[in-house]
């Protein structure tokens, strides 16, 4: 295949999973400018290599990409701080007919406390609740881009859970 079909096939599969890929990298270095400079290294390394994907999820093999370049990062520079991401609802002025500033208060205080159980989470218990709850992926796609097994998986997305319920004060449930 020639340059061209290559940078159109990687356009069209991977690129499409950029928002994915640097959200991904933003919970696990914890650092924005570190997350994007891994997404930066992921997408390069995605695109040297393209030639070894031979179909099936993009969105999944650019993400075990980025996850490995996150390790790399962490490796060489680990997390400063905690993030706030740019919620346009929650940081745009509120002109007539948006809802009032102490409900846009209390949306934002409840997006912090969840933010902030999560990213307090243990690496893999956060990794993995971040690519089932807030990407979709499936327990399958996970393991693939965790290289875990799917038993793995479920068990770190319950453990997970479980924890993340308890950061967030919910009642213990009975077994």
């Amino acid at each position: 295949m020639g340059r061209d079909g290559k940078c159109e096939r990687f356009e069209r599969l991977i690129v499409p999973h950029l928002d994915a890929a640097y959200d991904l990298a933003r919970w696990l270095v914890r650092d924005p400018a570190v997350a994007q400079e891994a997404v930066q290294e992921a997408y390069l390394r995605a695109y040297r290599f393209f030639d070894s994907f031979h179909g099936g999820d993009g969105r999944a093999w650019v993400l075990a990409i980025v996850r490995n370049a996150c390790f790399t990062a962490l490796d060489r520079e680990p997390p400063r701080a905690t993030f706030e991401a740019f919620d346009e609802e929650c940081h745009a002025d509120t002109p007539n007919g948006l809802p009032p500033p102490e409900e846009v208060a209390m949306a934002r205080e409840a997006q912090a406390l969840v933010r902030d159980a999560v990213a307090g989470l243990p690496e893999e218990f956060r990794e993995a609740i971040v690519l089932r709850e807030l990407h979709g992926l499936s327990y399958k796609e996970i393991a693939a881009v965790t290289d875990a097994p799917i038993g793995t998986v479920m068990s770190r997305l319950a453990r997970g859970r479980t924890a993340l319920a308890r950061r967030l004060g919910a009642p213990e449930r009975k077994k």
